[in-house]
């Protein structure tokens, strides 16, 4: 059998299995709390599985081995940067949230303020975060599509993109929350499984020793000692004082990201109590640090096995380099026809990851559009949960479509860039509104909608005006920016915004608050004794 039937194969059990999962949960889905939370019923430990399926993105396997493949040391980065976020989530964030008691970032900041102004800011800015996050995981389908069955034509991307957007769609319509959860679950199991595999062979393959398996890397990737040392990506000669301010605004990012993502933050609603929250976060950063280790093996084996040229080659932006590494590890332990099992397994698992993430984007925004803009906003908290739920079914139909039209438009970005954007987005607009709200007293109002516009605002018209959109060229002096070469019209010399836009989120969310003069010091306290003891949120209900 060919790696590609293998793949198909293996693919689509298991798509039947999630399938059949998302079916059960759907029986089990009768009210609100039951789509958008899962009724509340997960443990801490289903619940970290489930962070770490939603987290552990396309974006995390094939994009950062990819990054760190073909830039050495600074690829790493992203990794260090993706883990210690969970510590800002884990320790300012995860157990506040989920003693409001609610089912969306917008609750907790409706709940002392205004709620119609700050919902509808919260909702914008959950969308445009979870559509970014998604162009990454469509990338990152019609990269692996390619490489799978040899296919160049872009119409063959469009269409895998098309077909992963359509099984997204049916995994929230039909499963909500319970059948997302379990899709996540499976999948984490099966992407620990086949990354600590790989990593196994390639460790074994140089004797479990790291200092071989780098110098190789060093060697095969044509640029020797430097492959291993800071500046291959940022902080190069060219780009002088912009690549160490890049590579400054990328940890700001990573680190701040995490904490502000609403596919993430409505993670924190699906256990009981706010304890099983912290511990369902505590499972989460266990199995997310072991993964990102692995991927620096992974990438640093790419490079030793494979090489930064034939890497490249198969995909500009390296997005390959894992399944690569799969066939040429298995070809080398087992022979041909191990190679093609592990590419076929390894390709499998990464379809399974990128369904698992975009389910969970799909259904934060969806919840968002129908819980805090259509409930709140439109019906003034006078809808039914029926509509609601109807509301949010319909939701993830048009943000599905989106997302898909726009992945097609973005195949030549490197997914695990993609991501970065995202959590600068998340970190500029929704972390200052989130920390004000729960550290905050005098906050109000005005300070939550211009700390979310104006973290919002400014993140995405920098990443428009940045070498990312135009102007950026490669080796061979044709264009890796998103559009074509000879158009440029950047002017902002960084690709990440998060050194500026971050700043400015905290900045706007300073002065909404003190030009304004509304302040409800009673709310705020209220709000403090439920943050932290999580009175009242057993009983809260969606309005």
């Amino acid at each position: 059998m060919s790696h590609e039937a293998l793949a198909i194969t293996l693919f689509l059990v298991f798509v039947g299995l999630t399938l059949v999962l998302t079916v059960r949960a759907s029986r089990q889905t009768k009210d609100a709390t039951d789509f958008y939370a899962g009724g509340r019923s997960f443990s801490a430990a289903q619940n970290g599985l489930a962070i770490g399926g939603d987290y552990m993105s396309a974006a995390s396997f094939l994009g950062i081995a990819g990054i760190i493949a073909l830039s050495g040391y600074d690829g790493f980065l992203y990794s260090i940067g993706f883990l210690v976020a969970w510590l800002v989530a884990l320790l300012l964030v995860a157990e506040l949230m989920r003693n409001s008691g609610k089912f969306t970032m917008a609750d907790v900041l409706a709940f002392r303020m205004s709620p119609r102004p700050v919902r509808t800011a919260a909702g914008v800015s959950t969308i445009i975060v979870s559509v970014f996050y998604l162009l990454a995981q469509m990338v990152g389908a019609g990269a692996l599509v390619a490489l799978l069955f040899g296919l160049t034509g872009e119409a063959a991307k469009a269409l895998t993109i098309v077909g992963v957007g359509i099984l997204m769609i049916v995994y929230v319509v039909v499963g909500g929350m319970k059948g997302t959860t379990w899709v996540q679950i499976v999948k984490a199991v099966l992407l620990m499984g086949g990354a600590t595999l790989i990593t196994l062979l390639v460790l074994g393959k140089y004797g479990f020793n790291l200092s071989s398996l780098l110098s190789e890397a060093a060697s095969q990737s044509g640029k020797g000692d430097a492959f291993l040392e800071p500046g291959l990506k940022y902080g190069t000669e060219a780009q002088g004082l912009a690549g160490k301010l890049d590579l400054i605004s990328l940890g700001l990012a990573l680190v701040l990201g995490t904490a502000g993502l609403p596919h993430i933050l409505i993670r924190f609603y699906t256990v009981p109590t706010a304890r099983d929250a912290r511990k369902s976060v505590l499972w989460g950063i266990g199995i997310i640090g072991v993964f990102y280790l692995l991927t620096l093996v992974l990438g640093f084996g790419a490079a030793a096995l494979v090489g930064s040229k034939e890497i490249a080659a198969s995909n500009a932006a390296g997005n390959t380099a894992a399944p690569l590494l799969a066939e040429k590890i298995g070809d080398i332990v087992f022979g041909g026809v191990g190679g093609t099992i592990l590419l076929a397994f390894i390709a499998a698992v990464a379809f399974a990851t990128i369904l698992a993430v975009v389910a969970g984007l799909t259904l934060a925004s969806s919840s968002s559009v129908a819980h805090d803009l259509y409930a709140h906003v439109i019906r003034k908290g006078k809808a039914t949960e029926k509509e609601e739920v109807r509301v949010a079914k319909i939701s993830a139909f048009v943000i599905g479509a989106i997302s898909i039209v726009l992945g097609i438009f973005a195949q030549k970005l490197n997914v695990a860039f993609l991501v970065a954007l995202a959590f600068a987005v998340a970190a500029s607009g929704n972390l200052p509104a989130i920390l004000y709200s729960l550290f905050w007293k005098r906050f109000n109002t005005a300070g939550a909608v211009s700390a979310i516009y104006g973290g919002l605002g400014s993140a995405v018209l920098l990443v428009i005006f940045s070498p990312v959109v135009s102007g950026k060229v490669g080796p061979d002096g044709k264009s890796t920016a998103l559009f074509p070469d000879g158009v440029d019209f950047h002017w902002f010399p960084l690709e990440n915004p998060g050194l500026v836009s971050i700043p400015l989120g905290f900045l706007f969310g300073y002065l909404g608050t003190i030009l304004s003069k509304e302040y409800r010091a009673d709310k705020y306290t209220e709000m403090e004794v439920r943050s932290l003891t999580g009175i009242g949120a057993e009983k809260a209900s969606p309005h």
